[in-house]
């Protein structure tokens, strides 16, 4: 049997989903206007809402492709072994947000997803989205325009990425996160990293020692107050000269 089926348990009282229409991230992770009936279509795709642990495994790479995840608390990072076995984080998701479509071409995940923090996910069977757009073909449209807002917000960021250097680097990543957070009514300029440095390291192709400097620099620059994991932006203008006019969503 797949492992990635063993471990979604049978639907239970605390992990029923609640209904898309009442969800307090519909507007993030669904059309912003829908009618009843589409959002009564939309109540049937959720197959239950399940509670991760943080350091959980929500999937790893190699099993089987079955669900989208759509994250309705917390925090999750997805990370590929390179060919030299380390680990490779290459994305964050937060609420709001829609994981798993790294399955969807080869009917197998290419990545493996990891709760940073106690997380809420709705698991969404990828097989009950097709049989529900062959009802409603501008809802099926909607889901691959999360496929591809996810697939150029990766492209955008590995591209700025590429061809930064190291503060100019950790100021797109801030920027990136603060715009995020600023889409889901949170302030934009206090941020909690879910994320250990390690991890953003890797995402961004730096070492740990490195990324603990520039945020120090960035500190005694004004640019930021850094507490642990509680960031404050202070110039977010000087943060955006160091990305330059590239964007950072």
């Amino acid at each position: 049997m797949n492992a990635e089926k063993t471990a979604l348990p049978e639907i239970d009282i605390p992990y029923v989903k609640q209904a898309c229409s009442n969800c307090i991230m519909r507007e993030l992770c669904l059309p912003v206007a829908l009618a009843s009936n589409v959002l009564d279509k939309l109540d049937e795709l959720v197959y239950l809402r399940k509670r991760f642990k943080a350091g959980t495994h929500i999937y790893h790479a190699g099993n089987n492709f079955h669900y989208l995840y759509a994250v309705r608390s917390g925090f999750v990072k997805l990370e590929t072994l390179n060919e030299d076995g380390r680990e490779q984080v290459t994305g964050f998701y937060m609420m709001g947000e829609i994981l798993g479509f790294d399955g969807i071409a080869t009917d197998q995940h290419m990545c493996t997803a990891v709760a940073l923090e106690d997380s809420e996910l709705c698991v969404i069977p990828f097989d009950r989205i097709e049989h529900v757009g062959q009802e409603m073909e501008h809802l099926h449209h909607h889901f691959y325009m999360l496929m591809s807002r996810e697939i150029v917000r990766d492209h955008t960021m590995m591209m700025l990425l590429s061809g930064m250097q190291g503060d100019a680097r950790i100021a797109a990543f801030i920027l990136n996160l603060s715009q995020r957070f600023h889409e889901r009514g949170y302030s934009s300029y206090d941020l909690v990293l879910r994320m250990k440095r390690e991890d953003i390291g890797s995402y961004l192709g730096m070492k740990i020692e490195t990324v603990s400097r520039v945020l120090t620099k960035f500190r005694d620059q004004g640019l930021l107050e850094v507490h642990q994991k509680h960031v404050r932006i202070l110039d977010m203008n000087g943060l955006q000269k160091l990305v330059g006019h590239h964007p950072c969503k």
